[in-house]
């Protein structure tokens, strides 16, 4: 009997006036709140995850510079000694990393060059299997790899010729003599981050050591871990197994200032847009409390025709209950449709207005990232599933202790 009533008074607004009108705002507010939750912390997980990924994949977890000096002349006996000692080590890269100037088609601009072995271009998956144009085969000599937003910048293709020069040049006893060399794009690659895809040029190991004067020489070499959240761990133990000679720097320290923005900025929209479901919640306060007092009459008859005070309290918290239930699980459900394909949605959105929504050069990525938490879509359910259900306690009792005498008075 009660959840009949309670659905009578949810699908006819006769009789209710603002009531009802304030109750479908406390559903779509929920629907709302509840959907832009998951949107909104699954877009910023999305967003360190990809970055994470980016990072992590170009540059490693950890990287070790020698602190005393420019180059790292054994490097190779540091790679085994660190192989052999951590397990948890997967990968080890050294390479060379200076800055140049790339000259093409009349253009100049200052490039990252990273000296590096195939073998080891090959082990870095995030490069290897994003080459666009090109292939790693030709990867030898004086053939070098740029990113894809570089060579649209600069107007390069595979087989074209470019020019890098070296300001400061080569010091020899003699002094510093400026150097430059031509070079053979042989692939392009596209790693999905603006800041790699043009500023990073790949050279082969065995050429940039004679270009950049460090013959027989690494200037960092970089550690891929089986796991990221174990990386400071294993950054301690690197730095008591190589000593004070080397300078030790994981991921969560060289781009601290980025994930940190990430992890706040959710933290800040989350608090924020949680006020849109506690204003729902209010919202079914009111509604409910108008309600009661636009069925008082409603509410007497029931009670001289022999319905206890439970069984009131009973259709007022199946009616508030009902909207708390039905908003967030609507809500779940266009938070997950929306989430799982938040790029598809931008790219229709982009076709349709003709602007770029996401640029790359502001966002760093090249697409929408979007990863849901489970852990946390249950927690936003069952925070406003549990908001609901105590909204609805005081109206609902409120209609509970009406005295029918008084109210038939009226």
């Amino acid at each position: 009997m009660e959840s009949f009533i309670a659905r009578r008074y949810l699908h006819s607004g006769k009789g209710a006036g603002f009531a009802y009108v304030v109750s479908w705002f406390s559903f779509l507010g929920i629907v709302l709140g509840v959907a832009t939750l998951i949107i909104v912390t699954s877009v910023m997980n999305g967003f360190r995850a990809e970055l994470l990924d980016k990072i992590v994949g170009m540059r490693g977890h950890v990287v070790v510079t020698n602190a005393k000096s420019p180059g790292i002349s054994d490097y190779k006996i540091i790679v085994d000694k660190m192989k052999n000692s951590i397990p948890e080590i997967t990968c080890v890269v050294p390479q060379i990393e200076r800055q140049v100037v790339l000259m093409a088609n009349g253009d100049a601009r200052g490039v990252i060059v990273h000296g590096i072995s195939k073998s080891d271009l090959q082990s870095k998956k995030l490069i290897s299997e994003n080459i666009k144009y090109g292939s790693l085969k030709s990867f030898h000599e004086q053939n070098v790899m740029i990113g894809k937003r570089m060579a649209e910048s600069l107007r390069i293709k595979t087989g074209d010729k470019i020019k890098l020069y070296l300001p400061g040049g080569i010091v020899t006893p003699f002094g510093s003599f400026p150097k430059e060399d031509v070079f053979e794009v042989a692939g392009v690659f596209e790693v999905g981050m603006n800041e790699y895809d043009k500023n990073i040029l790949l050279m082969p190991m065995e050429t940039a050591q004679p270009f950049f004067g460090y013959d027989n020489m690494a200037t960092q070499i970089e550690i891929f871990i089986e796991s990221a959240d174990s990386v400071s761990s294993v950054t301690e133990r690197l730095s008591g197994l190589l000593g004070d000679r080397f300078l030790v720097l994981d991921w969560k320290h060289s781009d601290a200032s980025i994930f940190h923005a990430v992890v706040v900025e959710k933290n800040v929209m989350t608090l924020i847009l949680s006020i849109i479901v506690l204003v729902a919640i209010f919202n079914i306060i009111s509604g409910l409390t108008m309600l009661t007092n636009s069925k008082t009459r409603d509410i007497a008859i029931l009670r001289t025709m022999g319905a206890t005070r439970r069984s009131i309290l009973r259709i007022f918290f199946y009616i508030g209950s009902s909207i708390g239930i039905f908003g967030t699980g609507t809500g779940l459900g266009l938070g997950l449709l929306v989430s799982l394909n938040i790029d598809r949605i931008k790219k229709v959105l982009e076709g349709m207005s003709g602007s770029n929504l996401f640029s790359e050069e502001i966002y760093y990525l090249s697409q929408i990232p979007s990863k849901t938490d489970w852990q946390e879509v249950a927690g936003i359910v069952a925070f406003s599933l549990i908001l609901c259900l105590i909204a609805t306690l005081y109206p609902a009792k409120k209609a509970s202790n009406i005295d029918p005498v008084e109210a038939l008075r009226r």
